[in-house]
């Protein structure tokens, strides 16, 4: 049975989506939001109501036709002065959309029950009620405009002879240590959850798995509340969502807040009631709390699936599995894998050796090898694919999630992804697209860091903390701008100037002397030159592994709360030059220690191309046959690191120690 989106059904009919929705729960079918699905009786059923609603009103104003002139140029200024919105958006940008101060926004919200600042992001239903209390005419921008926006050519119209049927896409979601990536683990039968920092899943990944003969693509997306644009992006381009929710633990803010994505993206939702093994599990009460969201179980009466499962037990998996296969079954999930590829980026990163590296999950048609792609601001030609295993592909079909080797740049997750006739024109427009957003820096002589800038903001010096965010991944760069624009306050606000994927390096310190900026790094590490120059300059640079911790120092240092008694302080840097295997005790790496100093007491970090693989102890360091407790600059030595033999030649060893310094004020 052929099936319309509720956007498409509006457009035919020249109304608005939210009228089309009204329409369809005034006749008791079920649609949440322009992307739900409808059958193409029941659109011909709403066309016919439409058709018949026209007759009567055009009978009804043939009486008075100056009068319906008037009111149809009303609405076509009216439809003229809407302002699109695209979400997300916070009440500064809101208002200058709008043209209109943000302290009057914030007194409207005030009025309205809603305590905000001016980096504040709003919902649609809050936006919706303050535009009407303006006066303003919005109108959001779909899912559907945007990919738009970023299309080259028109739009490929799929004739439905060559529609075949496809993997189901499915988005796993639910609140952090609820067992998600655990659970994915038991699917593929493989272990991630052990390699992420602090335990969290802070990256986002697509794997497929085979179930009864058919494929299914799952999307992890982390749990913390700092990733909620990595799971609003999930969400955008899942079919089904499972969300999971542990059976001692119940709904939590994450849980909320993932069946919103997932009510909001029009997709159904499959509940996995996780850790049903230990003693303290309640799933009836997991399912109460359910009710209260709109959720209802079959069991109860509902149309929403719940399943008992136990990841670690593996229990009850299959029947999940079986679940996933059955509501994709009845969604008809086609696309036409004769055609060229499009695909949104999920995530991406910088590879030492192998340059930018994109996972891509494609939507529509085949992505092959020496396809010319087109991404947001980047371009390239695909030059090898691999699946989550490293195995190589030749092809990927639709619902295929495939990491990508070709861009010429790191590609910003969430961007469309687009196969062009011609390389050339991919390039082109990406270059158009780089020209469109550049803009130029203002220039400031002082500088900020975390310890004085609660002063310089008592003081008036500081009314805009400019951040320059690096990190290993796109998607740790969207989660922790997001979070720390949400930190700013009437007296000084966030504004993250600049992000990119890879090391430190000295263009970003040169760009925070110019802006006034402090660097922030997410499991990244500056080099040595960089080091001294933000020393000459005189930029903040800090560095994070849990993203926490870089929320709190930010928020403690404007609240005027940053305690830096306990700073680490670096020590020494040594390049591996070769690596020895000595038995019973592992890989030992020849060094050169090119900048300070090592002591057998400090601490070791292993940088790789400017990104941090372990930290941990050092075990053992020798001069020759000799033990000794520490080695200067300009000479080799042997060092060993705990428990840990994945140590390269060419690796950076970076040695420090924590030292109290005293806070000046």
């Amino acid at each position: 049975m052929a099936k319309i989106r509720v956007y498409n059904l509006a457009h035919e009919l020249d109304m608005d989506s939210k009228e089309v929705i009204d329409i369809l729960n005034e006749l008791d079918i079920e649609v949440s939001s322009h992307m739900s699905t409808i059958t193409d009786e029941t659109a011909e059923l709403v066309k016919g109501m439409y058709a018949d609603n026209s007759q009567g009103e055009d009978e009804a104003n043939e009486a008075d036709v100056s009068k319906e002139e008037t009111a149809d140029n009303s609405d076509a200024e009216s439809n003229e002065e809407a302002v699109l919105i695209e979400m997300p958006i916070t009440v500064k940008e809101f208002a200058e959309e709008i043209d209109e101060a943000p302290n009057n926004l914030i007194v409207e919200l005030m009025n309205m029950g809603v305590m905000a600042n001016v980096n504040q992001s709003l919902d649609k239903d809050t936006l919706e009620l303050l535009a009407e209390e303006i006066g303003v005419q919005i109108n959001f921008k779909t899912e559907e405009e945007e990919e738009t926006s970023m299309r080259v050519g028109p739009e490929i119209e799929d004739k439905e002879e060559d529609l075949e049927p496809r993997p189901p896409i499915v988005t796993v979601m639910g609140h952090v240590d609820h067992g998600k990536t655990t659970l994915l683990d038991v699917i593929r039968k493989s272990r991630v959850a052990g390699s992420e920092a602090g335990g969290i899943t802070q990256h986002i990944g697509a794997y497929q798995a085979k179930v009864n003969e058919k494929l299914i693509t799952f999307i992890d997306t982390p749990g913390h509340e700092a990733f909620t644009a990595m799971r609003a992006r999930g969400a955008q381009l899942t079919d089904i969502a499972i969300l999971v929710v542990a059976a001692d633990d119940g709904i939590m803010p994450q849980t909320e807040e993932a069946i919103n994505h997932a009510k909001a993206a029009g997709i159904p939702i499959i509940v996995a009631i996780n850790k049903i093994d230990k003693a303290n599990a309640e799933p009836e009460r997991v399912k109460q709390e359910l009710t209260e969201y709109g959720l209802v179980p079959e069991d109860w009466g509902g149309n929403t699936i719940c399943v008992n499962v136990s990841a670690l037990q593996e229990q009850n998996i299959d029947e999940l599995l079986e679940m996933i296969i059955l509501v994709s079954e009845m969604e008809e999930l086609k696309a036409n894998h004769n055609r060229l590829a499009e695909g949104v980026v999920i995530e991406a990163e910088l590879d030492k050796g192998r340059g930018p590296v994109a996972t891509i999950l494609v939507k529509n048609g085949t992505l092959k090898v020496g396809d010319p792609i087109l991404a947001g601001l980047t371009s390239g030609r695909v030059r090898a694919m691999f699946n989550e295993f490293g195995d190589s592909l030749a092809e990927a079909g639709p619902s295929s999630a495939v990491e990508v080797l070709g861009f010429n740049e790191v590609p910003a997750a969430g961007n469309f992804v687009q196969v062009l006739e011609d390389e050339r024109q991919a390039r082109d427009v990406a270059s158009d697209r780089q020209d469109e957003r550049r803009q130029s820096e203002l220039k400031s002589d002082a500088k900020v860091s975390l310890d004085d800038l609660y002063n310089q903001i008592q003081e008036g010096e500081v009314k805009e903390l400019n951040i320059i965010i690096k990190a290993d991944v796109q998607g740790s760069i969207e989660a922790l701008k997001a979070s720390l624009i949400r930190l700013g306050t009437d007296e000084v606000t966030v504004n993250v100037i600049h992000t990119g994927v890879g090391g430190v390096n000295e263009t970003d310190v040169n760009l925070a002397s110019a802006s006034n900026a402090i660097i922030i790094g997410f499991n990244v590490r500056p080099d040595n030159k960089t080091i001294k120059a933000a020393e000459k300059e005189k930029v903040d640079i800090r560095t994070y592994r849990v993203i926490y911790k870089a929320i709190e120092d930010i928020k403690n240092a404007m609240a005027g709360l940053l305690d830096p008694e306990l700073r680490e302080q670096v020590t020494g840097r040594a390049e591996v030059r070769d690596t020895f295997k000595v038995p019973d005790v592992g890989i030992i790496a020849g060094a050169y220690i090119t900048d300070g100093h090592v002591n057998r007491n400090y601490d070791a970090r292993l940088l790789r191309d400017g990104v941090v693989i372990h930290e941990g102890t050092i075990s053992s360091l020798k001069r020759f046959e000799n033990d000794v407790r520490e080695v200067k600059s300009g000479y080799e030595c042997g060092i060993g690191i705990e428990n840990y033999n994945d140590i390269k030649v060419g690796d950076i060893i970076e040695f420090y120690t924590y030292k109290e310094i005293k806070r000046t004020l």
